[in-house]
């Protein structure tokens, strides 16, 4: 019976030192809790960026893949542009013929369908010359700053790259 004794003396020792231990053990489970939960938060923000890049760059090879069609169709556009230039000099009866008429809605429906996808025309008269927007092939004397004086054939910008700088005659 003192064996039985023995141990509700040594039982207050016992609850010491396992109090001792449960409050490192506590520490170092708390500590390594914080460092999984740092990794977590650390792969959680690659992950996010890396997401983040993968949609980046999907978005800029459909940029640049839509870039590529609609280049290819700008022959097209000035074609559709020099006949609409042609019919709008020539006589009343080519004016009223259905073939005009079908060729003027054609280069509007192309036109107006780029257009809501993103196409900007580079045409306007009269506005500040820019070298990224313009290809300045003639020059005319004037005052004040340099201003286009004709368009010879319109640019294009796609999604706010220039496809093609306009080809313009600067007077200024």
């Amino acid at each position: 019976m003192s064996d039985e004794l023995q141990p509700e003396e040594n039982q207050d020792e016992l609850l010491t030192v396992a109090d001792v231990l449960d409050g490192e053990f506590l520490s170092d489970a708390e500590r390594e809790r914080d460092e999984f939960k740092d990794a977590l938060q650390r792969l959680q923000a690659d992950f996010e960026n890396y997401r983040k890049r993968v949609a980046r760059t999907a978005e800029d090879v459909t940029v640049r893949a839509s870039a590529e069609v609609v280049n290819k169709l700008l022959p097209v556009i000035d074609v559709l542009d020099l006949a609409q230039a042609h019919y709008a000099t020539a006589n009343s009866a080519e004016i009223d013929s259905p073939e005009t008429k079908a060729l003027v809605q054609a280069r509007s429906l192309l036109l107006e369908t780029l257009v809501k996808e993103g196409l900007v025309r580079i045409d306007e008269v009269g506005a500040a010359f820019d070298p990224h927007l313009h290809d300045a092939v003639a020059h005319v004397e004037g005052e004040g700053e340099q201003v286009i004086d004709d368009v010879m054939r319109a640019g294009y910008q796609w999604k706010g790259t220039v496809l093609r700088p306009a080809m313009v005659r600067v007077k200024g």
